[in-house]
């Protein structure tokens, strides 16, 4: 060994190989430095996410994990002539509240279909005027003839996900109770989310029960924007983010109840799977796995990778560009009459 090795611990040497693995431009990088490489990524990311959801804390629950910034959703920041209904309550909790997106009158027309938006922030920081939840997605859909509404709900650490995938489906009773006087479709209904908001739709996509059981009817399509939690209980019995300790706690028999893809027994509405490809903690893997036992059970449902960031694959769609065109696709497919 060169005797200027010798002076380096085992950490710095493998390092220093990647670095010079990286010079020499070798994409065909040795196990050892590759496994390195990704535990550098997640711990990473972890702390990222942990720095992020700190500062949503202090900041009141404003923010949303992955990204500190807040929308910008005064009607001036809107498309022209849009409408917002703010915070109508669909609980009794001060969290239970959605806010609604009308389309211009000019464009409004009865029986629009509606989207119905779960922010993400790991179940326990997030709010629906979150930047990235609305801008981008009512810019897009709003013109289409679309209503889009925005949910909050009760987060840990008093609220555990199951509980807030029952104030979801109360959202989404309470929607199409009142879809006909916001000139929405109750037959058109469209549940979307982002993160921990793309978990709790997924789990009830997986398990429409629990919407029935809230008074919700049926959806036309479920749209996961980067969930990582298809199985929780295969992420809690390997190594995983501390805050999934969290919200799942140590229980497996809680484990399996909030599992989307251990939920899933019988086909159900359309499922649209985004996720990241760039992610260390691989969601598409879990995505993947979930859309093929959908298909399997006879489901309408695909995976839709995207080489962008956790925070970009939300705030991005509705932005003119390929992944909000394949999202528009999958919505077709589900139904053709949809502008």
């Amino acid at each position: 060994m060169p005797l200027f090795l010798k002076v380096f611990t085992h950490h710095q040497k493998k390092l220093l190989l990647m670095a010079v693995y990286a010079a020499m431009g070798l994409s065909a990088v040795p196990a050892a430095a590759a496994s390195l490489r990704d535990k550098i990524m997640e711990r990473r990311q972890e702390k990222q996410e942990q720095k992020v959801a700190q500062n949503a804390k202090s900041d009141g629950g404003q923010n949303e994990m992955s990204d500190a910034d807040t929308t910008n959703t005064s009607v001036a920041g809107l498309p022209p002539g849009t409408r917002v209904l703010r915070d109508i309550a669909y609980g009794s909790d001060q969290r239970q509240t959605v806010d609604v997106y009308l389309p211009a009158a000019v464009i409004a027309h009865p029986g629009m279909p509606v989207i119905v938006m779960v922010h993400g922030g790991a179940w326990k920081v997030g709010n629906k005027t979150a930047r990235g939840v609305v801008e981008n997605k009512a810019a897009h859909w709003l013109p289409k003839a679309y209503v889009f509404i925005a949910i909050n709900y009760r987060m840990l650490p008093d609220t555990k996900p199951l509980e807030q995938a029952d104030d979801v489906a109360r959202a989404l009773a309470m929607a199409q109770g009142r879809a006909a006087e916001w000139g929405g479709s109750r037959s058109k209904f469209i549940l979307m989310g982002h993160s921990a908001g793309a978990h709790l739709v997924s789990v009830l996509a997986s398990n429409p029960a629990i919407a029935s059981k809230a008074g919700a009817g049926p959806w036309l399509a479920t749209i996961s924007l980067d969930s990582a939690a298809y199985n929780i209980k295969q992420i809690m019995e390997q190594k995983h983010y501390r805050f999934y300790d969290d919200a799942f706690g140590s229980d497996p028999a809680y484990w399996q109840a909030v599992s989307p893809s251990l939920l899933l027994k019988q086909a159900a509405a359309p499922f649209l799977a985004v996720c990241s490809s760039q992610r260390p903690d691989k969601p598409c893997l879990q995505a993947e796995a979930f859309v093929s036992k959908a298909k399997s059970l006879g489901m309408l449902a695909q995976t839709l990778p995207q080489g962008l960031s956790h925070a970009d694959i939300n705030k991005n769609l509705g932005l003119e560009n390929a992944y909000t065109a394949a999202v528009d696709k999958f919505l077709k497919e589900v139904d053709s009459s949809l502008p």
